[in-house]
């Protein structure tokens, strides 16, 4: 009885590499025997597995499409194999489970179904697959305080795993992502790009990736929050008598702040909207914050102490 692999894949002779895999996938997971109960499912399968078994070679299908499937099987003469024909004679091993198997890469095509949580329902007869997403990568972004006060934007090279036309092999491929930063950002904030990372498989929907800001420290300024912290050393002197304290802000300027209150170890002086943007309106401020370091002499004479005593009488 003639064979007619065109036919039994319901694909024409024009179809494609990765029209003849999607087809063979497609129907032999309808009529496997683990999914179909319907008479003749059997014989079907086999059917199909010798018609991929063919055309998914090459030599085989050149053969088959210049000499049928009487040259296919009853062998061609050497010379008209220079071409890349099948010039000898062809035999299916007669196991569809195994051209099945080979073909999904692993023993039981099934159980890596259920071992990847991806429920394989039928409807009648037409195989749906449900797809599962991997989980989010997840990959730092440090910035700078600059970068947080001022907003910046960031050019970020990915590479990931791309499934080729057919889904059934991969290749890795390169992207530049864009961040736009925006002013008074925090560290732990969260940038998503969706399904921007690997996709391992056919049933696999790209993970999501997930940029997380980490602060980088400063030379200057400490952050807390929307506030600017500033640490200074002054003498025990200037803490008693007043002075003044120049300050170069992120943005460029040099402000002076008078201090003249006493200062001691826990005074703290508050700078009203010289901190960082608030991210919900970088038109507003937080607040700097100066602390100060007082430096207490290591000794003194005992005229200086008298003469502290009597000041401070």
């Amino acid at each position: 009885m003639d064979e007619d692999y065109y036919k039994a894949l319901k694909i024409n002779k024009s179809a494609t590499a990765a029209d003849i895999k999607k087809a063979y996938r497609c129907l032999a997971l309808k009529f496997h025997p683990n999914s179909s109960k319907e008479a003749g499912s059997s014989d079907r399968f086999s059917q199909l597995g010798e018609a991929y078994d063919v055309l998914s070679d090459p030599r085989k299908k050149a053969t088959y499409d210049r000499f049928g499937e009487e040259g296919l099987k009853g062998g061609i003469p050497p010379e008209f194999g220079r071409g890349g024909a099948w010039s000898s004679k062809y035999a299916y091993h007669g196991n569809p489970e195994k051209t099945f198997k080979h073909f999904f890469g692993c023993d039981n095509p099934f159980a890596v179904f259920s071992a990847n949580d991806v429920p394989l329902q039928f409807v009648g007869l037409q195989p749906v697959v449900v797809k599962t997403q991997d989980p989010p990568v997840e990959k730092d972004l440090p910035l700078s305080l600059d970068d947080l006060f001022h907003g910046c934007t960031k050019k970020i090279k990915i590479y990931r795993n791309v499934m080729n036309e057919g889904g059934y092999t991969s290749s890795v491929k390169d992207k530049i992502l864009s961040i736009d930063v925006n002013p008074g950002w925090k560290e732990g904030t969260r940038i998503v790009f969706s399904k921007e990372g690997d996709q391992l498989g056919p049933n696999s929907i790209p993970a999501d990736i997930v940029f997380i800001v980490q602060q980088e420290s400063h030379p200057l300024f400490e952050r807390q929050d929307d506030d600017l912290i500033y640490k200074t050393q002054i003498s025990l002197e200037m803490a008693l008598t007043g002075f003044s304290v120049n300050v170069q802000t992120i943005d460029g300027r040099l402000i002076n702040i008078p201090i003249n209150d006493i200062v001691h170890p826990k005074y703290r002086k508050v700078v009203p909207g010289e901190g960082m943007p608030l991210f919900q309106d970088p038109s507003q401020r937080g607040d700097l914050i100066i602390h100060f370091d007082i430096q207490f002499p290591e000794k003194l004479s005992p005229d200086r102490k008298h003469l502290i005593k009597k000041a401070l009488k």
